[in-house]
Order: structure tokens, then C-alpha cells, then sequence
């Protein structure tokens, strides 16, 4: 997630929160799509979600979805299965941690 890091090192002087909120959801539920399009088969969006630990029917009913990816990134099975701690293990990095790491300082508190 380096380009996270550089992003925020470029932008790190706005003193503007409210969009980055937005912008953090909005990269978690990218990451959300982007796994379940390598997913790729059915048989495997189930069985993933079921390791993630997504409630059976749930699991099933989302990867027989004729949705699209970015429609399915925001159900329930899928944000129950991939939290923002399982991403967070996986190598994602909270904007919203960065930002409030530059601005507020620990050594300010």
C-alpha cells in the first residue's frame, strides 16, 4: 500500500477531514470488489466467504448474485466476511489512521 503512503505524503497539508472518511470507505469496498472478481467461480466465492466466516445461505445467495462486483462489495456477506481488520491484515492501510497520525501527532498529546 505505498501508494496510499505517498498520496498521503503529497496531500498530507489539507486540514479538511470530511472527505477523507469517504475516501477510506470508498478504497475498503474497491479492495472488496477487487478480491471478489480474483475469486473468479462460484465454488470459490462460497467457499472463501465461509472461511471468512459469512453465514452459509448468506454466502451462497451473494455469489449466485447476477449483481455486478461493485454491487456485491457492499453486501452484507461480503463486509461480514472481508472486515476492515481482515483487510487491514491483508496490507490495507487506514487513511484515516494516516491522516490523524500527520495532524495529530502522539508526541502533541
Amino acid at each position: 500500500m505505498q501508494y496510499i503512503r505517498g498520496w498521503m505524503n503529497y496531500y498530507w497539508i489539507s486540514e479538511y477531514y470530511k472527505p477523507v472518511s469517504g475516501i477510506d470507505e470508498w478504497l475498503r469496498r474497491r479492495i472488496r470488489m477487487c478480491y471478489w472478481k480474483q475469486w473468479r467461480y462460484t465454488r470459490t466465492k462460497v467457499r472463501n466467504l465461509l472461511k471468512l466466516g459469512t453465514f452459509k445461505r448468506q454466502a451462497i445467495y451473494t455469489a449466485l448474485s447476477r449483481r455486478g462486483p461493485w454491487h456485491l462489495s457492499r453486501t452484507m456477506a461480503t463486509q461480514a466476511g472481508m472486515t476492515n481488520k481482515w483487510l487491514s491484515e491483508q496490507g490495507l492501510i487506514s487513511v484515516k489512521d494516516q491522516w490523524v497520525k500527520i495532524h495529530y501527532p502522539a508526541t502533541a498529546r
